[in-house]
């Protein structure tokens, strides 16, 4: 049966190559994402990479699998993208009505996205007997932060070895290396990822478990009745705060603390709508309006240690699409 639907696909049957390659289809989007650490990005490099597999089947000689070789084509047009790309530039601040504290420091990484939990089901790759980070770790915002600090090259070698498993003979195939230089680069890339990977303080609730609910419940009571104390109480000592496209970074409860309180005494309400990104709680920000309608204002993903909140990470209300949220909700 396969190989009379790689006949086919190799004639030009559209339908024949969709059948073959539709398995691997979300799994190669969330790689994709991993590489380029954007959601739409990675969907415009999965569309190219399809449609390259499609062009070169005939490259494919059944020495590897199919879902290697498709690895191989997604991974390398994604190095292209990132090799071709310009970063997006970091945005100024854009609330005219807050006046921002000074901010603890300045973010090296500004286009980092958020990706939808509900594309996640049925995404999960199978691992490698090398793999050495759980599919859910590998795709928390703290990962992907660390992550897009590396050369791209450091990217692609890490995700095809230690999130995926592949074998190093089976990268520097992908690559075109060897395997020398493969696990030469691996070395150099689990180094830098540590070096940008928060210090572990605690476990996270279980998605979806009492703890994590009550948790949320805290948060949204707290900040949707602008409760600044009950906020902070849910902070922990060195929480931190990041809000790309713009630049501006704030760690520890202090600062933080004082950020939300501008925010809160500049008379914004906020309600809040859940749902989960990069499998952590997220929430639709809505922002009401002098005419009663709440508007799409950003994006909040919270990242939990133990009891508490460690990180707030603010992305733009155009993730919203994304999510199944509306721009806009009516007045109550």
């Amino acid at each position: 049966m396969t190989g009379d639907l790689m006949a086919r696909a190799r004639g030009g049957d559209g339908e024949a190559f969709r059948t073959l390659t539709e398995p691997y289809r979300w799994e190669l989007q969330v790689h994709c994402y991993r590489m380029l650490g954007s959601f739409q990005d990675g969907e415009d490099a999965l569309q190219d990479a399809l449609l390259a597999a499609w062009q070169g089947l005939d490259g494919f000689d059944g020495r590897a699998s199919l879902r290697t070789w498709l690895y191989r084509v997604a991974t390398n047009r994604c190095l292209n993208a990132r090799r071709a790309a310009s970063r997006r530039p970091a945005k100024e601040w854009t609330l005219s009505d807050v006046e921002a504290p000074e901010p603890t420091r300045l973010g090296e990484i500004t286009w980092l996205e958020p990706f939808p939990d509900a594309l996640l089901e049925g995404a999960d790759a199978p691992l490698g007997p090398e793999a050495r980070y759980e599919q859910t770790e590998a795709m928390s915002l703290a990962f992907m932060t660390a992550l897009q600090v590396l050369p791209a090259r450091h990217i692609a070698v890490l995700l095809l070895r230690d999130v995926l498993g592949f074998r190093a003979r089976e990268v520097a195939e992908m690559l075109d290396s060897t395997v020398e230089s493969v696990n030469s680069v691996l070395k150099r890339a689990r180094a830098g990822l540590q070096r940008r990977l928060p210090a572990a303080a605690g476990e996270a609730p279980a998605p979806g478990s009492p703890a994590e609910e009550a948790i949320v419940e805290k948060f949204i009571r707290a900040y949707q009745s602008a409760d600044i104390d009950a906020l902070v109480a849910l902070l922990t000592d060195d929480v931190f705060l990041s809000m790309p496209p713009m630049p501006f970074e704030y760690q520890g409860r202090e600062v933080v603390a004082r950020f939300c309180g501008t925010l809160f005494d500049a008379g914004r309400r906020v309600d809040l709508v859940p749902t989960r990104a990069n499998g952590q709680p997220a929430f639709g920000l809505y922002l009401h309006g002098p005419d009663g309608v709440r508007h799409g204002t950003g994006f909040l993903v919270i990242t939990l240690t133990g009891d508490r909140i460690s990180a707030m990470t603010r992305f733009e209300s155009s993730t919203f699409p994304w999510f199944g949220l509306p721009r806009s909700l009516p007045s109550r």
